[in-house]
């Protein structure tokens, strides 16, 4: 959805309440567990943030707290949701000279114990987004190597 100005809250609202119960925007719901589809474009991206179990608690936080959407142009809404499957949430961008606001549902959670830790979500574009497909994001803590990465992976078409 393009407006011409930021939202009223209402109205941002009144958005997430109407799409909880609708279908998502793409077939291959969850496909980001195993690879894209075809006809997709994917997006994926590795950063080392560091080492230790301090750094790897520290990057589960940042996850929760959706610091990855930190940008200055992008807002969420609701500002903090939950991470859980089946959470609907709003990204309101700022454009130049207008705003665009796109729906997504968390798909599944991620929180895997063993030699490689991994913590992460990922959500799905409903209809109505300005996209049709996942993104996931997960932080993980190598045991082997005491390494921790936050990976985003995703797959999208207009």
């Amino acid at each position: 959805m393009l407006l011409l100005r930021e939202p009223e809250e209402r109205k941002i609202k009144a958005l997430l309440n109407s799409q909880a119960g609708k279908a998502f925007a793409y077939e291959e719901v969850g496909a980001s567990q195993v690879s894209a589809p075809a006809g997709y474009k994917v997006d994926h991206n590795r950063v080392l943030l560091g080492h230790g179990r301090e750094t790897f608690s520290k990057a589960i936080s940042a996850v929760n707290d959706w610091k990855m959407f930190d940008l200055g142009w992008v807002r969420l809404n609701p500002e903090h949701p939950p991470v859980k499957a089946g959470e609907v949430v709003a990204v309101l961008v700022r454009h130049l000279g207008f705003w665009s606001v796109n729906i997504s549902r968390i798909v599944y959670t991620i929180e895997e114990h063993g030699d490689v830790e991994r913590y992460g979500f990922a959500y799905g574009t409903l209809l109505g987004h300005a996209e049709q497909g996942e993104e996931r994001f997960t932080v993980e803590h190598q045991g082997a190597t005491d390494e921790v990465w936050y990976d985003l992976y995703a797959f999208s078409k207009p």
